[in-house]
């Protein structure tokens, strides 16, 4: 597929951007001393994409140029793309992407097995646009089937104001729907010439009058650690009290853990998580109807 000039020069623009924000450490490669410019270097991502450094270079200087799906998927995954940004990556570029539910490759085996450990309290890895870039069983049904989502869909602003499963599923919905456009403001300060930032805040104006609202009050919030309630369909009320623990420099992704705040959800969490793994639902059924109290 041929694309427009303007798509080029958006796709050269967007790549820049995301090269130039990580460190050469991130990807084993030494920092050096001579640094012109943040980030990677055009040969450094070449490199790591296994493609050519001339054939590079022109796609940031938005030549006319073909880019297949397998140099995008390449690319996508050197420049530790999340989901949002592989499907803006693949939009751009004007190709269909082999592989839309890939992991986001910059997330670690290790952090994986983490969240497993933490079964059966729930935890997933948010970045700053709220996307949710990774989760364990529990979290997974803590509201619905969030694995039956399309990656670019697993965003938490989104799912909050678009999805009525969500709206129902939050008993505080007024207050925390307030609270996160506030926190995205807030941490768009650093990100304001972003195409996947302001993309998302141009969908959800277009999605929800309430987060035209919101949006236009300019308020602003710092992430905090406090108390969250859901309202789940198999196992009632949970309250918990959750937590931060930043895996890059701040506002970047996060673990989020949420701790039961009382007895009752500790009970209730155990109950959900033996519904989750139940064999049925890990074969890919759905899970059981409510016990009748």
């Amino acid at each position: 597929m041929t694309t427009t000039a303007a798509a080029r020069l958006e796709l050269a623009s967007f790549l820049r951007s995301r090269r130039e924000r990580i460190p050469p450490e991130q990807v084993g490669l030494p920092p050096g001393r001579r640094r012109r410019t943040p980030g990677l270097r055009r040969e450094e991502v070449a490199q790591l994409a296994a493609v050519g450094v001339t054939w590079y270079t022109w796609l940031e200087q938005a030549r006319e140029i073909q880019i297949s799906a397998q140099v995008a998927d390449a690319i996508a995954r050197a420049l530790m793309l999340d989901p949002n940004e592989r499907t803006h990556l693949f939009r751009l570029a004007g190709v269909t992407d082999p592989n839309p539910r890939a992991q986001c490759p910059g997330m670690s085996d290790q952090v994986r097995e983490m969240l497993g450990k933490l079964e059966p309290l729930p935890a997933a890895v948010i970045n700053s646009r709220t996307d949710v870039i990774a989760h364990n069983r529990t979290y997974g049904r803590l509201v619905a089937d969030l694995d039956a989502l399309p990656f670019e869909d697993r965003n938490l602003m989104w799912l909050v104001f678009t999805d009525p499963a969500w709206r129902v599923g939050m008993p505080d919905w007024k207050e925390t729907s307030r609270l996160m456009v506030a926190k995205y403001r807030a941490a768009m300060a650093e990100h304001l010439a972003e195409p996947a930032w302001k993309s998302l805040v141009k969908r959800l104006e277009q999605a929800s009058p309430e987060f035209r609202a919101l949006w236009e009050r300019h308020e602003v919030q710092e992430p905090e650690n406090r108390a969250k309630r859901f309202l789940n369909p198999r196992v009632g009320l949970l309250t918990f009290d959750f937590t931060h623990l930043w895996l890059g420099p701040r506002q970047g992704p996060r673990l989020v853990t949420y701790t039961p705040a009382d007895d009752l959800t500790r009970e209730r969490v155990q109950r959900l998580y033996e519904l989750v793994t139940a064999p049925a639902v890990t074969a890919a059924g759905p899970l059981p109807e409510p016990v009748p109290a």
